[in-house]
């Protein structure tokens, strides 16, 4: 192809959305990925469409992103496996019952639908968690989707809008507007995108982002089995604690009518083998909120690595040390849900457009004010 306007380093969710967003802005863009398009972390991940509240920063780009994922869906195909099941919270006592209301009034004064269901309700809703439950939090608003699909449908509309895409093509270094692959090949364009995910650092040591390792599992078709994605209301503390280990119930129904089981969460580098113990102990966790898992087949356990931050926040934004670079990594397990809204985040500040939300706690530049 001709010198393009942008080169987007990482074919996973996150730079899918990144290159379908700037071809939609008239851009021509260059696509690389050192093994294929919505491989890697994006083919690992459990496909949550989720409207998050760890921070004030996460819910705004979360939920602008979840109203993205809404309008898209009707350009999806069936093959993507939307699945509108929505979230429930559940609450295990009086006190996590306490914060899910304070999770219900945080949703629901910045216009997220929620609401708080007693024990009996729970119970209604999905019989096969264990009774009794003091109580859940039910966000309607979120889904599920299968985000291998996802990633090459949006590298597809790429392409018909005249992006150019080369699998098996390693990047190995960036420099300014710049991006030096695997045999020396320098390629050049204005706007550099490094997507690449939790490999992002390799090629920018100085992000603070880590492989966070993660287990999951799925089972046989059982449809009907669950309805919603069920999450324990303790899953935050898990998720972004960095400690060693961790595991929290995490179980999503599938278009398929499979079972997504999760979540576990581990700090040991590029370590890519199975973990028997902390994968007995993310089933178990499982089966203690749904007693009938036990009695279900398990076809297939594997990990992926989530690159984490240690301020919980993904990095989008324009790289200060490189000229013409730009960021868009670190989403931990948030990188399905907020793709959309950090490709459209990330384009307004290339293309000098006004953003929907406030682009400043991304900003990637905030590694250095850490270490002032």
């Amino acid at each position: 192809m001709a010198r393009p306007d942008a080169i987007v380093v990482g074919g996973g969710i996150i730079g899918a959305a990144c290159a379908y967003e700037l071809g939609r802005a008239g851009m021509k863009v260059l696509v690389l990925d050192a093994a294929c398009v919505g491989g890697g972390t994006t083919a690992a991940g459990m496909g949550h469409v989720v409207v998050m509240d760890d921070s004030e920063a996460q819910f705004a780009l979360s939920a602008y992103s979840t109203r993205l994922w809404h309008e898209l869906e009707a350009e999806l195909p069936r093959a993507a496996e939307v699945d509108r099941c929505g979230t429930l919270w559940v609450a295990e006592d009086d006190e996590q019952l306490e914060a899910l209301h304070a999770k219900h009034a945080y949703y629901t004064s910045r216009g997220v639908e929620a609401e708080v269901v007693d024990g009996a309700e729970v119970a209604r809703l999905e019989p096969n968690l264990r009774a009794p439950l003091a109580g859940g939090l039910r966000v309607p608003g979120d889904r599920v989707v299968y985000p291998p699909f996802v990633a090459r449908w949006l590298v597809d509309r790429a392409r018909d809008l005249g992006a150019t895409v080369r699998e098996g093509c390693a990047a190995e270094r960036l420099e300014d507007r710049a991006v030096v692959v695997a045999g020396g090949d320098r390629l050049e364009a204005d706007v550099v995108i490094n997507a690449a995910g939790a490999a992002a650092a390799r090629l920018i040591p100085d992000l603070p982002i880590v492989p966070r390792k993660g287990h999951l599992a799925i089972t046989a078709r059982y449809p009907g089995f669950c309805r919603h994605q069920l999450v324990e209301l303790g899953y935050l503390k898990s998720a972004h604690t960095m400690t060693s280990e961790s595991v929290a119930f995490n179980v999503q129904p599938r278009a398929t009518g499979q079972l997504l089981i999760g979540s576990s969460r581990e700090l040991v580098g590029w370590d890519a083998s199975l973990n028997r113990s902390i994968l007995r102990r993310m089933l178990q966790r499982a089966i203690d909120f749904m007693p009938a898992l036990a009695r279900l087949t398990v076809i297939r356990t594997w990990v992926g690595f989530r690159p984490a931050t240690p301020d919980k926040l993904p990095l989008i934004g324009r790289w200060p040390a490189l000229e013409g670079v730009w960021v868009a990594a670190g989403h931990e397990g948030l990188g399905i849900t907020t793709s959309l809204g950090t490709a459209r985040l990330l384009a307004d500040q290339i293309l000098g457009r006004e953003p929907a939300i406030d682009p400043a706690p991304f900003w990637p530049d905030r590694v250095f004010a850490a270490h002032e």
